[in-house]
């Protein structure tokens, strides 16, 4: 169900030239950009409204929607987006680029949800860096341990409880060294020099930090992971 990912997983753990994986890894790997801007576009950049409610492809689009209809609803989900980044970046006070730093490009992401609010998501363009496939692979729990975790509950009268982290990846380090110039997003510092230091949504090390950081952080809390899944505790 996930060809790209067992495919990185295979390259990551040396595993790649056994018979298992030696016939289609290498094949899917070349298909994996067209198959991740494929998506992109049938998903996203095609749509144009969402619950009847225009969806802006950049900043300037966002404002110019608000300014036209009288509102301020897009300019607040950035605002709102913006200020729950901030500790993602860093600025340099002199705006030379940082040495031994790979330039990128970030945008913003635009959707509306079920309640009809403005959702705005900053994104790194992952897609221009190269880093070792070590530090991006990142395990994701199954869905069989979820339904079994779900049976083991209701069978012994278990409570369930739910909770979302919000901006999860922006609580790990960044695993790259990244940087970019500052978009109309920034206000008055528009133009500058911005060094990324927390795992921004979009790069390609981001989910594996933010799994290191939470399984580090579960085990201090005294849970152990089960051996059937390491990420069932």
């Amino acid at each position: 169900a996930y060809p790209v990912q067992v495919a990185e997983y295979a390259v990551a753990n040396k595993i790649h030239d056994a018979p298992a994986f030696r016939w289609w890894v290498n094949d899917v790997l070349r298909k994996r950009t067209r198959i991740i801007q494929k998506l992109k576009r049938s998903k996203y950049w095609i749509r144009t409204t969402k619950y009847g409610i225009e969806l802006p492809k950049s900043v300037a689009e966002a404002l110019e929607i608000d300014k036209r209809t009288g509102t301020t609803f897009w300019k607040d989900a950035i605002d709102k987006e913006m200020r729950n980044n901030a500790l993602a970046f860093k600025f340099n006070g002199d705006d030379k680029v940082p040495i031994g730093y790979k330039e990128i490009k970030c945008h913003m992401i635009f959707d509306v949800k079920m309640d009809l609010t403005r959702k705005a998501r900053f994104v790194a363009g992952g897609h221009l860096t190269e880093p070792p496939a070590s530090i991006t692979y990142s395990s994701v729990v199954s869905r069989d341990s979820v339904r079994l975790a779900f049976l083991i509950a209701a069978l012994n009268d278990i409570e369930i409880i739910a909770c979302d982290v919000g901006n999860a990846y922006l609580n790990a380090p960044c695993r790259e060294k990244v940087w970019f110039v500052a978009g109309p997003e920034f206000g008055s510092r528009q133009g500058t020099v911005v060094k990324v230091v927390r795992a921004l949504y979009g790069l390609k090390s981001s989910g594996a930090a933010w799994r290191e950081m939470f399984n580090g952080t579960i085990l201090e809390m005294g849970f152990v992971p089960t051996i059937a899944d390491p990420d069932v505790y």
